[in-house]
């Protein structure tokens, strides 16, 4: 004789269920991600004076790494991908480019009323999920166990992917250059992509990235991103009473902490980051129109998109619904048992009724 599902019965199914699929889906990974073993870096832009130190260092330290491309670099098929070569401009410190992993904003702007001068290092902000590290189809972008991001160029096809998933657009791609180029060079790739990797070598030998080590203002802090968290909101609540009087406010002062689902970047500011990413988009704004007149003079095509220079404005989680979808295509197994229980519980009393 079958054995006969009650409604009871049922709820509690459903509910184990519910409760194995938390336990194994986004839930989990978020925590795991957040946990011990991951290196944040805090950023206390109050410190920054905007010397480049930290850009002359890493450039010194990572831009003989990045190849040069062969010449002529082939002309990619179709013709609406377009060639991206920073090979003849590698003194470019004012963006992000193939050669260039960190550059310093320098604003100029009044806030209250007083003119006022903010310099923010940006760089890769090393998601806590990553969606270039997840989204990439070959598999050439990574995240470690202590979460760097980075791109494995060797094997990177330079799609672009990363970049196009990247709330902030980050990685740089490189034409000419790369594992295309032995493959199929009109059809198989458009080069490599690059962009900042927290100096990975020398953190696997105990050693800080160059930029945290010869900044002279001690902008930068490194260490276990539980650690930094706390810093970084007891300094943000500091900031906020200074500047508006209620440390309740200190969310507004803090970049990183959620951006994207949360990230081992964290930025504190001395004024509130709706105020600073409006001061860059405008300044953005002017830095690309002067940009594409330089290319046309030059002979150059105007770069299509972002320009290299990422934004300080809100970012939901990118990679959320890329979970439900995975929670959905686990879920929907149990949601088919539990509709087929339910359908023969009603069968079966049915059968007892008459």
């Amino acid at each position: 004789m079958s054995r006969q599902v009650n409604r009871r019965q049922l709820l509690k199914l459903a509910a184990a269920s519910a409760a194995a699929l938390a336990t194994a889906g986004p839930g989990q990974v978020a925590a795991e991600v957040a946990g011990a073993g991951m290196v944040c870096t805090l950023l206390d832009l109050a410190k920054c004076v905007g010397c480049e130190e930290c850009v002359n260092a890493c450039q010194e330290q990572w831009q003989k790494t990045v190849p040069d491309p062969v010449e002529p670099i082939p002309k990619p098929f179709p013709d609406r991908v377009p060639i991206e070569d920073f090979s003849k401009r590698k003194d470019i410190t004012d963006r992000l480019t193939p050669y260039n992993f960190l550059y310093v904003e320098h604003l100029e702007f009044k806030y209250k009323g007083n003119d006022t001068e903010l310099h923010i290092p940006r760089r890769c902000m090393h998601c806590l999920n990553p969606p270039c590290a997840d989204l990439c189809p070959f598999g050439a972008c990574r995240q470690e166990a202590n979460g760097v991001v980075h791109i494995a160029s060797d094997i990177c096809m330079g799609g672009a992917k990363c970049r196009k998933v990247c709330p902030w657009h980050i990685p740089q791609r490189q034409s000419g250059v790369g594992l295309y180029l032995k493959i199929m060079p009109r059809y198989a790739g458009n080069g490599a992509m690059f962009k900042c990797h927290r100096c990975l070598p020398l953190l696997e030998q105990g050693k800080k990235p160059r930029c945290v080590e010869v900044c002279p203002e001690g902008v930068q802090q490194i260490g276990p991103r539980r650690e930094m968290v706390a810093k970084a909101v007891a300094l943000a609540k500091a900031r906020a009473k200074a500047d508006c009087g209620d440390e309740g406010r200190w969310r507004e002062y803090i970049y990183g902490l959620t951006e994207n689902g949360g990230t081992n970047t964290l930025y504190v500011s001395p004024i509130p980051f709706k105020v600073v990413n409006k001061v860059l988009m405008a300044e953005h704004k002017k830095l690309i129109k002067q940009e594409n007149a330089e290319a046309l003079a030059a002979g150059r095509r105007p770069e299509r998109g972002p320009h290299g220079r990422p934004h300080m404005g809100p970012v939901g989680d990118v990679m959320d619904h890329v979970k439900w979808v995975s929670w959905l295509v686990v879920a929907a197994p149990v949601a088919g048992l539990i509709a087929g229980l339910s359908a023969r519980n009603k069968t079966g009393g049915s059968n007892n009724e008459r």
